[in-house]
């Protein structure tokens, strides 16, 4: 069988500051979402849904580790991944790193992001980027995908699926 086109690879560093890879979540299913703490709309919508979807999931969601990937290094260090996420989003980790690695990760879980200039945003400019989540599997590797048309049930309800199969 030939290997699905996500590679879903990353060497990046936690909100905590500590280097993290596909290995370090060994055992657990990540459940990765790219975007970036400034964005006003998708990021905030995602972010709630899936929380909901992990709230729903119950003794299950201990089976996953739920990471928020930056598209926006400029601004998302470790110290403002931390701050966002704790208050806003605490089940998530957050991870960052370097430009460099960080497009590194993009291109391996192929999504999309720009930085567009906008004299309204903070900063100057907004970070347009794709809207999917990644389940990859206890080894690290892609297992599946949501779009941002699902709602937080369905969400749940496939997780489910995958994480309690014949239950």
């Amino acid at each position: 069988m030939a290997p699905h086109p996500v590679g879903a690879r990353f060497d990046l560093i936690d909100h905590h500051g500590n280097p993290v890879t596909n290995d370090t979540y060994r055992g657990r299913h990540p459940l990765v979402f790219f975007g970036f703490t400034h964005c006003a709309v998708v990021c905030p919508r995602a972010l709630g849904k899936l929380s909901a979807a992990l709230d729903e999931l119950g003794e299950l969601r201990e089976r996953l580790v739920p990471l928020y990937v930056t598209v926006d290094p400029e601004r998302d260090d470790p110290d403002r991944m931390r701050e966002f996420l704790e208050t806003n989003y605490p089940l998530f980790t957050g991870l960052t790193g370097s430009p460099e690695a960080l497009a590194d990760a993009r291109r391996e879980f192929r999504v999309f992001a720009v930085r567009k200039q906008d004299p309204d945003a903070e900063g100057g400019y907004q970070v347009p980027h794709s809207a999917i989540t990644y389940l990859l599997d206890t080894d690290g590797t892609y297992l599946a995908h949501f779009t941002d048309a699902l709602d937080a049930s369905e969400v749940a309800r496939r997780l489910t699926g995958v994480l309690n199969p014949g239950g």
